[in-house]
């Protein structure tokens, strides 16, 4: 299988995160996303012109979520707990974040190289920032759930890009975010993007 990423995508990355976590093997077409004609790459593999788009023989998915419930699929459910309402919980959180969080994108954009930390924090971030932190607080452990998965690959990039700009959760919330931190996997996905910087 192909995924199709691109350059500083952190969606891209959790669709990667999750490919690891169970161990499908995937090669990878990297689209430099701030060429001006990035997009007559992009179309060639991606009906929908967005990143990450998973190849399979005819089969083309074109949106990170529905990569993500493929690969969870493929691996008989290895990507979300055993549980039915933690299950829901945890689609909810990933949904949550596939569609939620604008102020903190726009206001710190994800690189993985290193950034400015913020000197002050915008009013237009604080409920947003409120909102992680009542996500993150809610972990049994250093994961989410019993075991990692899904939901602490949406949310890893996350306490990657908070760190970058010298945001640290309190309390539970920050012990989360320090294990995300200091998960392998994800310093591995970091360096990834790294590679993707140079490939591209």
């Amino acid at each position: 299988m192909e995924l199709v990423v691109g350059m500083e995508s952190t969606w891209s990355l959790r669709v990667w995160l999750c490919a690891k976590m169970v161990n499908v093997d995937l090669t990878e077409t990297v689209i430099d996303l701030s060429l001006a004609d990035y997009k007559t790459s992009l179309y060639q593999h991606s009906p929908s012109g967005l990143v990450p788009a998973l190849k399979s023989d005819s089969l083309v998915i074109h949106d990170s979520l529905a990569i993500i419930e493929y690969l969870n699929e493929l691996t008989k459910g290895a990507l979300y707990p055993i549980s039915l309402e933690d299950r829901a919980i945890a689609r909810s959180l990933c949904a949550e974040m596939h569609s939620g969080f604008h102020q903190l994108r726009q206001q710190c954009p994800f690189s993985p190289a290193h950034s400015t930390a913020l000197e002050v924090i915008p009013d237009s971030m604080q409920g947003e920032l409120l909102r992680v932190e009542a996500i993150f607080a809610q972990a049994e452990g250093p994961f989410m759930f019993e075991h990692p998965g899904a939901v602490d690959a949406c949310y890893a990039i996350l306490a990657h890009r908070l760190q970058q700009y010298g945001v640290y959760l309190t309390g539970d919330a920050g012990k989360y975010q320090q294990s995300l931190l200091q998960w392998p996997l994800l310093k591995s996905a970091i360096k990834q993007a790294q590679q993707w910087r140079l490939s591209a």
